[in-house]
């Protein structure tokens, strides 16, 4: 990492422990440090590529006391084709535009996300998001960053096409790493989950870059599960990136 960062090496902190929010009963720690300055689009790239995630202006990543239960993974964006099943989403999901834009929150952005945490995460550490709270969220960063929004058509010519779905990306110099996504939880029929990380797989593939980052799969959280359905997937371990075993 000095290779990058000559004299200026980043400092690293510790939190104290809080409850897991993946595994009950247990708690967590997290090591973490700054993503400012004139570094912290190569530092964002080193510690992504290294299993850290990013908040804002931190990169933090698990350092639990005697757990080693989540794990970074990505997927092989070049090898991925996709099944019948996920064919059958995109097919579902062509009549939606996406585009990425710049990383600035807006109102309709926040209305949208309000509405996913309070039917799926009323009770997550994102439960009590204000617009505030969410302008920091998608604002308050210097690294390259965008927010993808996905429209579906308007249902006649004077309205504006409604925002259905939005994924706060990164962009790396190997991947892009899907720091966050929500959607409108009303269109099951659409799974506009799964809809986004086909999306930003292609998004990758039409930009050359090897990897789509999805964060942490924990092998006993069932709300983690659905990561491992993205084949090939790679993980990082003690020999560091490795094929994850179908």
């Amino acid at each position: 990492m000095t290779e990058h960062f000559g004299n200026r090496f980043p400092q690293f902190y510790i939190t104290t422990p809080q409850p897991c929010p993946y595994l009950p009963g247990r708690y967590e720690k997290k090591v973490f440090t700054h993503l400012l300055g004139e570094n912290a689009v190569a530092l964002n790239n080193v510690l992504t590529q290294s299993g850290f995630r990013r908040s804002q202006n931190i990169a933090y990543r698990p350092a639990c006391d005697g757990c080693a239960a989540c794990v970074s993974v990505r997927i092989v964006v070049d090898e991925f084709e996709p099944n019948r099943s996920f064919r059958r989403v995109l097919a579902r999901n062509e009549d939606l535009n996406g585009e990425e834009k710049p990383a600035r929150a807006t109102p309709e952005q926040f209305s949208l996300l309000r509405v996913y945490l309070d039917a799926r995460h009323a009770e997550g550490g994102m439960a009590d998001m204000t617009s505030l709270d969410y302008v920091s969220m998608i604002e308050d960063t210097n690294v390259m960053t965008s927010v993808v929004e996905y429209r579906s058509p308007p249902a006649s010519d004077e309205e504006k096409a409604p925002l259905i779905a939005a994924a706060l990306t990164d962009t790396l110099e190997d991947g892009l790493s899907m720091v966050y996504s929500f959607f409108d939880t009303s269109a099951e029929e659409r799974s506009l989950g799964t809809f986004m990380v086909l999306d930003h797989i292609r998004r990758a593939q039409r930009k050359g870059l090897p990897y789509v980052y999805l964060g942490y799969w924990v092998a006993d959280c069932r709300k983690m599960a659905y990561k491992m359905r993205y084949r090939p997937l790679e993980a990082l371990g003690m020999n560091g990136w490795e094929r994850h075993p179908a």
